[in-house]
């Protein structure tokens, strides 16, 4: 079946053709792709040898969905714990998951030989923020070389600094997973490699936030990065999503720090230096890594309020991150910034953003905020539980951060299932919702303009 028959940019909803060949829009193939690897993890995970205890398919569908969003979070009890093989498959699922089935798609094709239809050349340069259809095979390995790179250096480095705790297998096979998890944000932990295990080991925070950070930065500025070397050769793109990643989890930390210092409960009763590594990792992990070397739960509100925030940013655009991505953040910034001074033109770094730009990302905030609204209104009338810890757990699935306030096990299975589809919603949501975008074609139709009060 060749590949440009499988996808077309004129129809928005799915048909068979007279020829009997399924063809279907990109966002319904993307997001079935990642319905069927779900399903296929979930079975997997059901299997006997997977867990001590057998998983139910709810629990085993939760956990895979999980997995393939790089979203973290569980509802695993003590007696079901995973065993190797389960782990492994979780493993695989977060490495599946957190490179995109795009990226997937695109270089598979592309090692086949087969050409890409102009409709899902339109997908592949968006996904990848290209301009150039040249450009989409070199970006799409460089994502595979990068990332295997990176995971690789990582291994290297957990392995050897783990290695004198623990033989060299095991200290291998926790590095493998953490390594995997951090990088692509997954934010899942075996249980010899909890970070509160690591309070103040430079060594294990820093490399865990160097991942997690190289990982949802986005390919395609690691990229830039690594062909042109020098500040002023970098695209203005690149340049703003550094700087505006460096100042959020520069934020984060002084802010973590700031409000729990005086907390016993969390920060409170560490050495200075412990301090200082733990609101680092916390900062860096709340945008979407899900990461935690301390008890959520007896975080002060206004510490809450500032990870949500940072979860709901998330990181950057073709990355191992979700979130509303920092790009889009930045843009909203820079177009209020630019209506208060009363400029017409949005400029950053001396470059004009395009007003598609601007309405595309107010339609992601727009989305996804309504998207939080409405579930945790739901969660709110189905749960007896307190406001921030409901409001905490929705922004951090559709997120797909994965950390909790230890609400996640402890909840009715209603809302395990809206868990799921917010995990689901928040990794392809925004996706989808991009790739209609881009494929959306200008109407001819034109109305006179009319006066309308905002503000």
């Amino acid at each position: 079946m060749r590949l440009h028959k499988l996808w077309s940019g004129h129809a928005p909803y799915k048909r068979l053709r007279s020829g009997g060949v399924f063809s279907a829009s990109p966002p319904m193939v993307l997001a079935g792709g990642f319905m069927l690897l779900i399903l296929l993890g979930a079975g997997l995970l059901c299997l006997p040898f997977a867990a001590d205890k057998p998983l139910g398919f709810f629990t085993a569908l939760f956990t895979a969905t999980s997995a393939v969003t790089v979203t973290g979070l569980s509802i695993l009890q003590a007696d079901t714990q995973l065993r190797p093989f389960g782990y492994a498959v979780v493993a695989a699922l977060v490495q599946i998951g957190g490179l995109g089935f795009v990226t997937f798609a695109v270089v598979a094709a592309m090692s086949l030989g087969k050409k890409v239809a102009l409709q899902y050349q339109a997908v592949a340069l968006e996904a990848f923020n290209q301009t150039s259809v040249s450009k989409i095979r070199a970006t799409a390995f460089a994502v595979f070389k990068l990332s295997a790179g990176i995971e690789i250096m990582g291994i290297l480095v957990l392995t050897a600094w783990w290695l004198p705790g623990s033989g060299f297998l095991q200290a291998l096979a926790d590095a493998v997973f953490h390594t995997i998890m951090a990088f692509n944000n997954g934010g899942m932990t075996l249980p010899g490699t909890a970070m509160s295990r690591y309070l103040g080991d430079p060594i294990t925070i820093l490399s865990t936030t160097a991942l997690i950070i190289l990982g949802g930065i986005g390919f395609s500025v690691l990229n830039d990065v690594r062909t042109k070397r020098k500040w002023g050769t970098l695209t203005s793109y690149t340049r703003i999503i550094l700087l505006a990643t460096l100042l959020l989890n520069l934020f984060g930390f002084l802010m973590i720090w700031v409000l729990e210092y005086g907390n016993p409960d969390t920060l409170g009763q560490l050495p200075v230096h412990a301090q200082a590594l733990t609101a680092w990792l916390q900062s860096v992990a709340s945008r979407t890594a899900g990461f935690h070397s301390l008890d959520l739960a007896h975080m002060r509100d206004e510490t809450t309020l500032v990870l949500m925030l940072l979860m709901f940013i998330g990181g950057g655009s073709l990355s191992t991150a979700s979130g509303i991505k920092v790009g889009t953040f930045v843009v909203l910034l820079a177009a209020a910034w630019a209506y208060i001074r009363g400029h017409r033109e949005i400029v950053l770094l001396r470059r004009t953003i395009a007003p598609d730009t601007v309405q595309k990302s107010l339609a992601l905030l727009l989305v996804t905020g309504a998207l939080a609204f409405v579930a945790t209104l739901l969660m709110c009338i189905i749960e007896k539980a307190p406001f921030i810890d409901i409001l905490f757990e929705v922004i951090s699935a559709l997120s797909t951060t994965g950390a909790t306030r230890d609400l996640t096990p402890g909840l009715s299975s209603p809302s395990h299932l809206l868990l799921i589809v917010l995990m689901f919603v928040g990794r392809l949501g925004p996706l989808t919702l991009i790739y209609s975008l881009s494929t959306q074609r200008a109407s001819r139709v034109r109305y006179p303009e009319a006066p309308f009060q905002v503000g």
